[in-house]
C-alpha cells in the first residue's frame, strides 16, 4: 500500500475528513434559550457579548453542513472535549464521493484515527482504521492530517470571536434554530482586520486566533461574510462563514446541540487499526 495515501476513495475520503476536522476546529459556543436582546445593546455589543461568553465552553455537541474547498459538500455529526484535555468523535459524509464518502473521526491523545470505509479496509489490509499519531511523525508525514490536529487542538470557540472584527455588524432579525428563538447578526472581516482586532489580547490568545487566520490564508480566502444566531442567553446557536478559497467555494454552518456535557471518546482497538508511523518506519528500514 502506497504510504502517500493514493488518490482513490481512500484518499478523497481521508482528505474530506481531515478537512472537516480542520473546519470543526473553527466551531463556536453554544447555548438554549429565548433571544431577548436587551434594546440597549448594539448589533457589535451583543457579538461582543457572545464572543466573550464562549470562554466558559469545555465541551461541544454540534452538526456541521455546508461545502468545503477541493471537498465538495459536507455534513457531520460531532462531540468535541477541550478541557481539560482534547478529544473529539465525528461522523461525517463527503456528499459528493457516493458511498465511498463516509467515515469516522476520534481525536484522542492528540492522535487522529479515521475509520469506518469499506474501502479504506479493501486497501489496509482488512483494518478498518488508519492513525495518524501526531507525536510520532514529521510534519511532512502527516500533511494535512498535521494542520487538522493542530487545529483541533485550539478552543473552538475561538473563532466566534471573529465577527467582532467586523466593521458592518448588523442585526438582520429574529429568527428560530432548531427550535430555540435567536437574534442573527451578519457582517465580513478581512484577514487584517480580523488581527487588529486581537492585537490586545494576551499572548496565547492572540496566538490561538492568529493559528485559526492563518489556516484561512492557506485556503486563499482573504475575506470572510460571517453570520451568528445569538439566543436568549447571550451565546451562539449557530455559525456560518462564507468565503472564496483558490480551489473553490467556503460556506459552512455550525449549529450547536448542547454544550459543557461530558464527552468520553476511546481510540479503536489496537487490532483494527493501521499506524501511519509505523508503516513510515517499516518503508524506511527496507
Amino acid at each position: 500500500m502506497g504510504i502517500s495515501v493514493r488518490r482513490s476513495a481512500r484518499s478523497r475520503t481521508i482528505g474530506a475528513g481531515l478537512a472537516a476536522v480542520a473546519l470543526a476546529a473553527g466551531a463556536v459556543s453554544c447555548s438554549k434559550g429565548a433571544s431577548e436582546e436587551s434594546p440597549k445593546m448594539t448589533p457589535a455589543a451583543a457579538v461582543a457579548k457572545a464572543a466573550k461568553n464562549s470562554d466558559d465552553i469545555t465541551s461541544l455537541h454540534y452538526r456541521m453542513t455546508g461545502e468545503y474547498p477541493e471537498q465538495g459538500r459536507i455534513k457531520a455529526e460531532a462531540s468535541m472535549r477541550m478541557k481539560p484535555t482534547v478529544a473529539m468523535s465525528m461522523k461525517m459524509t463527503a456528499l459528493d464521493q457516493g458511498e465511498d464518502g463516509s467515515a469516522e473521526i476520534r481525536l484522542v491523545d492528540k492522535a487522529m484515527y479515521i475509520g469506518g470505509n469499506a474501502e479504506m479496509a479493501k486497501e489496509m489490509d482488512g483494518k478498518t482504521w488508519i492513525k495518524f499519531d501526531m507525536s510520532a511523525l514529521s510534519e511532512q508525514e502527516l500533511g494535512a492530517g498535521g494542520a487538522a490536529a493542530g487545529q483541533a487542538e485550539q478552543n473552538p470557540a475561538a473563532e466566534s470571536t471573529f465577527l467582532t472584527g467586523a466593521k458592518d455588524v448588523k442585526q438582520v432579525g429574529t429568527e428560530k434554530v432548531d427550535g430555540v428563538e435567536t437574534t442573527h447578526y451578519t457582517g465580513t472581516v478581512t484577514l487584517d482586520s480580523l488581527r487588529d482586532s486581537f492585537k490586545d489580547e494576551d499572548k496565547a490568545t492572540r496566538e490561538q486566533r492568529e493559528k485559526s487566520v492563518e489556516q484561512y490564508e492557506k485556503m486563499g480566502v482573504d475575506k470572510l461574510t460571517m453570520d451568528m444566531w445569538i439566543d436568549g442567553e447571550d451565546k451562539t446557536k449557530q455559525f456560518r462563514m462564507k468565503g472564496d478559497a483558490d480551489k473553490g467555494a467556503l460556506d459552512m454552518t455550525i449549529t450547536f446541540l448542547d454544550y459543557n456535557k461530558p464527552v468520553t471518546v476511546e481510540a479503536p482497538p489496537a487490532k483494527e487499526v493501521m499506524d501511519l508511523a509505523e508503516m513510515m518506519k517499516e518503508l524506511q528500514s527496507s
